[in-house]
């Protein structure tokens, strides 16, 4: 059974174009290259990732991103805290949609520059791996907005996440 940070451990693939190795990916990602090696093993037999080719079945991740995440790993709320920015207030979609919200979603980070109301991420290392890596950042936050968004929100991540993962 799939967990969320299988999901995590994917979307960095794809940021990667799908070059990469247990032990760099387990580096970049904070988690252990067993812990990598186990969420790859998952995500095989779920069908998302071809284990031969060691690549991303991308058209099967958006399918489950699109279908699949909002209700298996739904967005939970905390109070208000410092992070980072996510969904429809971190890129893309802070660029392409305008928002009336005052209070952005965030990741909790006690170094975060943002205040905002805090949403779980995927997984506990994901702000740190995406200050690193704006490409996996930018998926990250298209999820998000997958997971917590308003219905405008969720139209413009999927047409963007379809649009990256094509």
């Amino acid at each position: 059974m799939l967990k969320p940070q299988d999901i995590y451990v994917l979307l960095k693939i794809t940021a990667n174009h799908d070059k990469w190795s247990y032990s760099t990916l387990a580096k970049q990602l904070y988690m252990s290259p067993s812990e990598v090696h186990a969420s790859l093993k998952r995500s095989a037999e779920s069908r998302l990732f071809d284990s031969n080719r060691k690549r991303v079945r991308r058209k099967e991740l958006l399918e489950f991103l699109l279908h699949g995440v909002p209700y298996a790993y739904p967005a939970r709320r905390g109070g208000m805290g410092r992070g980072m920015k996510t969904s429809f207030a971190a890129p893309p979609l802070s660029k392409l949609i305008e928002s009336d919200v005052s209070i952005p979603p965030v990741w909790p980070d006690a170094t975060g520059a943002d205040r905002g109301y805090e949403i779980e991420p995927l997984h506990h290392k994901a702000p740190f791996a995406a200050k690193e890596d704006d490409a996996l950042y930018e998926l990250l936050s298209l999820v998000d907005a997958l997971r917590e968004g308003r219905a405008r929100e969720r139209q413009v991540a999927s047409e963007e996440l379809e649009a990256r993962l094509k």
